[in-house]
């Protein structure tokens, strides 16, 4: 985007004046076991930042779905800054940042956005694609806070146990951690922007796995107490645009789940399990009793045939790790076109819960003569120059274009046991294939993320049968019950994708 010159505002919409009133947060000091704090702030009718002072960063990703959702918007944002009065506010793809397909990770994005847009403004905001932002709201608030200074805002989540996400952070006191629900937008000031650009060329992050990039973004900027922690403000919600209680709100979410139409029929998806012996009458078992009589094409894929799964040979040694000569061998087996023509491969773990109605809905937004590549999103080592990939665990799911381009590439294992989600990420990474984030697909349990995330998600799968009893989640988090699907997501909602 290009910057545009300075101006000032001398009088504001009457419209604007008549919304505003003052705003209040109450004192909130946490920091035993890792703080968040609130303001105790109140602002006068004509105390207002300009638009110019703020760019808005939209966490886009390139597959053309979403890139279309994101450009929807941006127009959203320019319609309102045109009743506004204000010029055209610098809005920024962050897929389009650049070149490097992990600027996702925030970080690896910080110094070409202190470059390139600090210098002349005073806010980072960055929105989620289906983030609805009130830009009149939006001024109001920021002008609560002193932008010469280091502000880290947000809306608070918290985590109510340790848990393994989070490499079991604050064990002692994990609910005084907060981070940022990113669906409700969230705001670094541009001095903590151009410190941390600096900072993190020289002291990257201690992990060099991305697995829950707000939480590991909220500690980063923490710094054990130095930086500062995330500032809850109660104006950034993610509740349902147009739902009760929202009058306050700068930002809202357009829709929990995305709608596309139709769902894609049960015959488009073909299901690969990875099994093995030892689990044929454990894990197996669960997997028939829950989500395996919705899938129209399945294989269980394991290390001997067993009639009494039945399973397939692929004459692959069992390894008690990594997998990756196995998943290779099914990609070879979906590409031959000897078993099925679907146009999507599922590739699941025996111990995946997963609700395939879910998935079929999902999977209509997407184009699957595109090389597409969907689920939960990692990265390794984003802030030197790494990659992003799909964990297994979550479900992995390709379509028939992007498998096939990865096998004639000569994309391979570099060892049979290699981990088979990090090897097709670097294939990707190689190819220039995006990988395509749905936040509907869990690595874990559900005890290990935030109640109100899983609450709105409508989740797609969860993984491990650890401490849980797999039956009882399914049923829980996945089956759908018989309240029309629209109903659940908030009276139809998700349809008004106009916004």
């Amino acid at each position: 985007m290009t910057k545009r010159g300075g101006w000032s505002v001398t009088l504001l919409p009457w419209f604007l004046l008549l919304s505003c009133v003052p705003l209040h947060s109450s004192t909130h000091d946490v920091t035993a076991g890792g703080p968040q704090r609130t303001v105790d702030t109140q602002v006068s009718v004509n105390q207002f930042i300009a638009l110019r002072e703020v760019v808005f960063v939209i966490q886009s990703q390139k597959n053309s779905y979403h890139t279309q959702r994101a450009e929807q918007r941006r127009a959203h944002l320019f319609h309102q800054a045109q009743s506004l009065k204000q010029g055209s506010p610098d809005v920024v793809f962050l897929h389009e940042l650049s070149e490097y397909g992990g600027n996702w990770g925030i970080l690896p994005a910080l110094p070409r956005l202190a470059e390139g847009y600090c210098r002349s403004s005073s806010w980072i905001f960055f929105l989620e694609e289906e983030t609805i932002v009130d830009l009149a709201r939006l001024l109001q608030v920021l002008s609560r806070f002193t932008s010469g200074r280091e502000w880290f805002l947000g809306k608070a989540l918290n985590d109510k146990v340790a848990t393994i996400i989070h490499h079991y952070a604050f064990s002692e006191e994990p609910t005084g951690f907060g981070y940022p629900d990113f669906a409700a937008g969230w705001a670094l000031s541009c001095p903590l922007v151009k410190r941390l650009a600096d900072y993190v060329k020289y002291e990257p992050p201690k992990s060099d796995f991305t697995i829950d990039l707000k939480h590991e973004i909220a500690l980063y900027i923490w710094e054990e107490g130095r930086g500062p922690a995330l500032t809850d403000v109660r104006e950034f919600c993610s509740k349902l645009h147009g739902s009760p209680n929202t009058n306050h709100c700068a930002s809202t979410v357009n829709t929990y789940f995305p709608s596309c139409g139709n769902p894609v029929e049960k015959e488009d998806i073909f299901v690969a399990v990875k099994t093995c012996q030892k689990f044929h009458q454990d894990r197996v078992p669960v997997v028939k009793k829950t989500w395996a009589k919705d899938a129209a094409l399945l294989e269980y894929y394991s290390d001997i045939a067993d009639s009494a799964v039945p399973t397939v040979d692929l004459r692959v040694p069992n390894t008690e790790r990594g997998h990756c000569a196995k998943t290779f061998a099914i990609l070879r087996r979906f590409a031959s076109g000897g078993v099925t023509r679907a146009p999507w491969l599922l590739l699941v773990d025996d111990d995946t819960l997963i609700s395939l109605t879910r998935l079929r809905r999902l999977l209509r937004c997407y184009n699957p003569t595109e090389a597409v590549c969907v689920g939960e999103r990692y990265g390794y080592g984003l802030s030197q120059g790494g990659y992003s990939y799909i964990t297994g665990g979550g479900g992995m799911v390709f379509s028939r274009e992007a498998v096939l381009r990865i096998l004639f590439s000569g994309c391979g294992c570099y060892s049979p046991d290699a981990p088979d989600d990090m090897v097709l990420g670097m294939c990707l990474n190689t190819l220039g294939i995006p990988v395509t984030h749905s936040p509907h697909f869990h690595q874990a349990r559900p005890d290990d993320y935030p109640k109100e995330l899983l609450v709105r998600q409508r989740p797609i799968s969860f993984h491990k049968h650890w401490n849980i009893n797999p039956v009882a989640v399914y049923q829980q988090w996945l089956m759908d019950t018989e309240e029309p699907f629209q109903r659940l997501l908030g009276r139809g909602r998700e349809n008004k994708q106009e916004l």
